[in-house]
Protein backbone atom coordinates (compact mmCIF):
# COMPACT_ATOMS: atom_id res chain seq x y z
CA UNK A 1 0.00 0.00 0.00
CA UNK A 2 1.49 3.46 -0.84
CA UNK A 3 1.30 6.32 1.72
CA UNK A 4 1.94 9.98 0.84
CA UNK A 5 5.50 10.57 3.24
CA UNK A 6 5.82 14.82 2.72
CA UNK A 7 5.73 17.19 0.99
CA UNK A 8 8.61 19.58 -0.16
CA UNK A 9 9.10 23.16 -0.94
CA UNK A 10 12.08 25.44 -1.85
CA UNK A 11 12.74 28.37 0.47
CA UNK A 12 14.81 31.13 0.46
CA UNK A 13 15.14 31.58 4.48
CA UNK A 14 14.63 29.33 6.66
CA UNK A 15 13.73 31.66 9.74
CA UNK A 16 11.55 32.99 8.00
CA UNK A 17 9.91 29.83 6.84
CA UNK A 18 10.17 27.99 9.67
CA UNK A 19 8.16 30.96 12.20
CA UNK A 20 5.41 31.25 9.25
CA UNK A 21 4.49 27.16 9.72
CA UNK A 22 5.01 27.49 13.36
CA UNK A 23 2.26 29.97 13.74
CA UNK A 24 0.43 27.30 11.63
CA UNK A 25 1.10 25.05 14.99
CA UNK A 26 3.86 23.17 12.98
CA UNK A 27 6.90 22.28 14.92
CA UNK A 28 10.47 21.63 13.69
CA UNK A 29 11.56 18.15 13.81
CA UNK A 30 15.21 18.16 12.96
CA UNK A 31 17.76 20.19 9.97
CA UNK A 32 19.37 17.72 7.49
CA UNK A 33 22.46 18.91 5.67
CA UNK A 34 22.75 17.88 1.85
CA UNK A 35 26.71 18.32 1.76
CA UNK A 36 27.65 21.32 1.68
CA UNK A 37 24.42 22.43 -1.23
CA UNK A 38 21.67 22.68 0.94
CA UNK A 39 19.67 21.87 4.17
CA UNK A 40 16.51 20.47 4.75
CA UNK A 41 14.39 21.56 7.41
CA UNK A 42 11.30 18.53 8.73
CA UNK A 43 8.36 20.42 10.04
CA UNK A 44 5.64 18.47 10.99
CA UNK A 45 2.36 18.82 13.25
CA UNK A 46 2.01 17.33 17.10
CA UNK A 47 1.75 13.87 16.55
CA UNK A 48 2.06 13.61 12.55
CA UNK A 49 5.95 12.88 12.01
CA UNK A 50 7.79 15.27 9.10
CA UNK A 51 5.31 15.67 6.60
CA UNK A 52 6.28 19.09 5.29
CA UNK A 53 10.30 19.17 3.95
CA UNK A 54 11.65 22.94 3.83
CA UNK A 55 14.89 23.17 1.23
CA UNK A 56 17.19 25.47 1.66
CA UNK A 57 19.86 26.14 -1.03
CA UNK A 58 22.59 27.77 -0.37
CA UNK A 59 22.83 31.40 -1.60
CA UNK A 60 19.56 30.93 -3.64
CA UNK A 61 17.30 33.39 -1.75
CA UNK A 62 14.22 33.09 -3.83
CA UNK A 63 12.28 30.72 -6.34
CA UNK A 64 9.96 30.93 -9.19
CA UNK A 65 6.32 29.06 -7.87
CA UNK A 66 5.13 28.24 -11.28
CA UNK A 67 2.26 28.05 -12.73
CA UNK A 68 1.43 24.20 -12.25
CA UNK A 69 1.22 24.62 -8.41
CA UNK A 70 -2.33 24.90 -6.40
CA UNK A 71 -2.23 24.43 -2.87
CA UNK A 72 -1.54 22.57 0.42
CA UNK A 73 -4.79 22.66 3.48
CA UNK A 74 -4.19 23.05 6.52
CA UNK A 75 -6.64 22.42 9.30
CA UNK A 76 -6.47 25.23 12.15
CA UNK A 77 -8.58 25.35 15.32
CA UNK A 78 -9.37 29.05 15.09
CA UNK A 79 -9.06 30.86 11.60
CA UNK A 80 -9.54 34.29 13.56
CA UNK A 81 -6.32 33.44 15.94
CA UNK A 82 -3.92 31.42 13.44
CA UNK A 83 -4.82 35.24 11.42
CA UNK A 84 -3.73 37.08 14.24
CA UNK A 85 -0.79 35.24 14.12
CA UNK A 86 0.42 35.47 10.73
CA UNK A 87 -0.18 39.27 10.73
CA UNK A 88 1.92 39.28 13.11
CA UNK A 89 4.91 38.88 10.44
CA UNK A 90 3.46 40.82 7.94
CA UNK A 91 1.49 37.73 5.96
CA UNK A 92 -2.64 38.63 5.05
CA UNK A 93 -5.69 36.33 3.83
CA UNK A 94 -5.81 36.89 0.09
CA UNK A 95 -9.66 37.77 1.20
CA UNK A 96 -11.58 37.53 4.23
CA UNK A 97 -12.62 34.32 5.44
CA UNK A 98 -15.61 32.71 3.89
CA UNK A 99 -17.58 29.46 3.17
CA UNK A 100 -18.19 27.70 0.29
CA UNK A 101 -21.36 26.35 0.74
CA UNK A 102 -23.82 26.99 3.52
CA UNK A 103 -22.70 25.30 6.35
CA UNK A 104 -19.60 24.34 5.38
CA UNK A 105 -16.05 25.38 7.41
CA UNK A 106 -14.64 29.08 7.06
CA UNK A 107 -11.28 29.10 5.04
CA UNK A 108 -8.91 31.49 3.63
CA UNK A 109 -5.76 31.30 1.38
CA UNK A 110 -2.61 33.09 2.75
CA UNK A 111 0.73 32.95 1.06
CA UNK A 112 4.07 31.44 2.64
CA UNK A 113 7.02 33.67 2.70
CA UNK A 114 8.33 31.88 -0.51
CA UNK A 115 4.57 32.70 -2.27
CA UNK A 116 3.36 29.19 -1.94
CA UNK A 117 -0.87 29.40 -1.28
CA UNK A 118 -1.81 27.90 2.11
CA UNK A 119 -5.25 26.89 2.43
CA UNK A 120 -6.71 27.53 5.91
CA UNK A 121 -9.68 25.70 6.78
CA UNK A 122 -11.04 26.07 10.60
CA UNK A 123 -11.83 22.33 11.85
CA UNK A 124 -12.46 23.41 15.56
CA UNK A 125 -10.47 21.04 18.08
CA UNK A 126 -8.17 20.13 15.36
Amino acid sequence: MAALLHTCYRIGDIDRSVAFYASLGFEELRRAPIRDEAINVFMGLPGDGPRLELTYNHGVSEYEVGTGYGHIAVGVADLDGTLERLADQGIHPEKPPYRVREGGSRLCFVRDPDGYRIELIEKPGS
